[in-house]
Order: C-alpha cells, then structure tokens, then sequence
C-alpha cells in the first residue's frame, strides 16, 4: 500500500481575503444607523422601524461574527490544530444565521403585541429614516457582492445587509400607506411580512453552513461527478473511501482510496490533485494508492 500526499498541487493553505475595509465601514455605518433608527423609531412609535433597528442590529453583531471568522480562518496550522482555524468561517455563516432566526422571534412577538392595540404612528419620521437606511445597507451590502458568490460566511454578511435594504423598503411603502390611509395597523404587518422575508432568505445560509458545520459535501461539488471522474483515471481499477467535506467556507477537502494494480508515481498523484483543485474547486487532496491485493471496506460503513 503507498500513501501519497499531493503537496504541492493538493494542499492549498493560502489565506482567505479578508474584506477588512468592507467590513469596518459597514459596521460603522450600521452602528450609527442602528442608533438613529431605534431612537426614531422609539419616538415616532413604529413597531416597524424599531423591528428594522432590531434587525440591523442583528447585522452588526453578524458583521462582527463574520469578520471574526474570516480573521481566524487565515491562522496557519499549527500541532494542535491541524487545519488551522479554517472551520471558523463555517461556525460563523451558522451564527450569522441563527442570530437572524432569533430577531425574527422577536420582531414577531412585538410586532403582534402592537397588532392587538395599534399606536399612532409618525409616518413621515418613518418614511425619511427608513429611506436612509435604504441607502446605508445598500452600500453596505454592495461592499460584500464580490465575495458572497464564493463565500457562504461572507454572503452570510451580504444577505444580512441585503434583506436590510429590502426590509427598509417595505417600511417606506408602509410609511406612505399609513399617511395616506391613517390605518396605523399596517406598521405592525408590515413587521410581520418582515419576518417572512428574512426568514426567507435565511433559510438557505442556515441549511448550507449547517451542512458545513456537520462535514457534508459542500453544496457546489457533485460528489458522483468527482467518484466518476477518479474512476476514469488511467490504470484505475476501482475506489473506495471517498470523502469530500468543507474545510472552511471557502476551501473543501478531499480523501479517497485509489485501487490501481500498477501502482502511481508522484506526477500522477499530483496531477490529479491539480485537476481536482480545477475542476472541482477542491483544495485540499490526500490519495491513498492500493494495488487491491486485499479486500478494504471504509470502516465508517462497517
């Protein structure tokens, strides 16, 4: 049995970027807007926009989380952890998530309170602080558009910031509605169609970086694809042990057992690990090569 390692082609330990500018200035802005917002809100007495406040304040604690998992993730591995501290990404992408799901239980909970005796709502203090948050979380997201297509932590920060300027719109609609209608009612519904579109949105990062966070096969690799290009493999005769997993939000990792009676050298493990890296965006590759003399079976489906 030969064990081989492609270190060269396979093993990918660069740093992910960082997006520290990004994620100073939406902070920024989100904090200051999430003041403003919630004291306007407060006066005005707008379960909408103090649920928009909430929510963006939910952002900001997910910007923090996410910015912190991308500073860990770029830690090299040491003795202790083997994979550096990669994984984090995966743990913020679930934080982020579940930071949302719990501000919607709390929009929801407060919004049907007011449901019940609506107060008289301010609604063009409403309508002018929600307009800018309009503008602030869509810059805000715009700052994280490039790296939410690859990314799941940073397009955890850009769906936060996203469903913000969607959520701010639907305030505004309902600032107008209740100036031309007096039906202070709308502003508790409102929160509550809030709820089901971040819900909405969320639904997807909360599945994928639960996935993640539970090593399954990250969400762009077809793993029947993968098994049957390996198979195709020159003096390939059969594999076993295959396992693909997500090292972190951005990385994936690979292990299998190639059955070859010929043997391989070093340039066609690396090769392979070279295509796999291309093909399949696959980072990180271990090989074992076997020449099939006796009978293995992954003890994982003993």
């Amino acid at each position: 049995m030969h064990a081989h390692h492609g270190h060269e082609h396979g093993h990918s330990h660069q740093a992910p970027a960082s997006f520290g500018k990004a994620f100073v200035i939406a902070i920024s802005l989100n904090v200051g807007f999430t003041m403003v917002e919630f004291i306007y809100g407060f006066l005005a007495q707008s379960s909408a926009l103090m649920a928009d406040a909430g929510h963006n304040l939910s952002d900001v604690l997910g910007l923090v989380v996410a910015w912190a998992g991308v500073l860990l993730a770029r830690k090299m591995p040491d003795h202790r952890f083997t994979y550096g501290l990669r994984g984090s990404s995966i743990l913020a992408a679930l934080a982020n998530a579940m930071f949302l799901m719990i501000a919607c239980g709390a929009i929801s909970w407060d919004a049907i309170r007011r449901l019940a005796d609506p107060p008289e709502v301010s609604s063009m203090t409403v309508i002018v602080v929600a307009a800018i948050g309009i503008l602030i979380n869509t810059v805000s997201a715009w700052l994280f558009v490039k790296g939410s297509k690859d990314d799941l932590n940073i397009r955890g920060a850009f769906l936060h910031l996203a469903a913000d300027a969607a959520v701010s719109l639907g305030v505004v609609i309902a600032g107008v509605a209740i100036l031309l209608t007096g039906w202070n009612w709308l502003d508790p519904v409102v929160s509550l169609l809030i709820v089901v579109v971040i819900v909405i949105g969320t639904w997807g990062l909360l599945r994928e970086s639960l996935q993640l966070a539970l090593n399954a096969v990250p969400a762009h690799i077809d793993l029947n694809e993968v098994e049957a290009w390996l198979r195709d493999q020159p003096g390939v005769l059969d594999i076993h042990d295959l396992h693909v997993w997500g090292m972190s939000t951005t990385e994936s990792a690979l292990t299998a057992h190639l059955v070859m009676p010929g043997g391989a050298d070093d340039a066609f493990v690396d090769g392979v690990a070279d295509q796999l890296h291309h093909r399949f965006r696959i980072q990180h590759t271990t090989l074992q090569v076997e020449r099939g003399d006796s009978e293995h079976v992954c003890v994982l489906h003993r």
